[in-house]
């Protein structure tokens, strides 16, 4: 089952997220981790938040522990405040043609 991620990296910059992904080897607009269905970020009030939907938990677990968490700690910031959401549905592909 499907389920949403939000990852919040307090004192985290868009600079910093941006050295991880360069340092995992994403390019923006590029494919992701198969399991990783969505993925978006944005500068928050006191740090960034990442929000993603994987095709389940454990998959999302096993990612973050072996990539996330250990390439925000290379760039001096801390493991993030994480919180899952059930996902009832989500649309992937194209734009839509009516």
């Amino acid at each position: 089952m499907a389920i949403g991620v939000q990852l919040d990296f307090r004192g985290a910059t868009l600079e910093q997220y941006d050295q991880v992904v360069e340092t995992l080897g994403f390019l923006p607009g590029g494919p992701a981790p198969p399991e990783a269905l969505f993925h978006w970020v944005t500068q928050t009030g006191d740090g960034i938040r990442i929000i993603d939907v994987w095709t389940s938990r454990e998959e999302f677990e096993r990612f973050a522990g072996d990539k996330i968490v250990p390439g925000f700690r290379e760039v001096g910031v801390s493991s993030p405040e994480v919180h899952f959401i059930e996902v009832h549905n989500y649309f992937v592909g194209g734009r839509w043609k009516g």
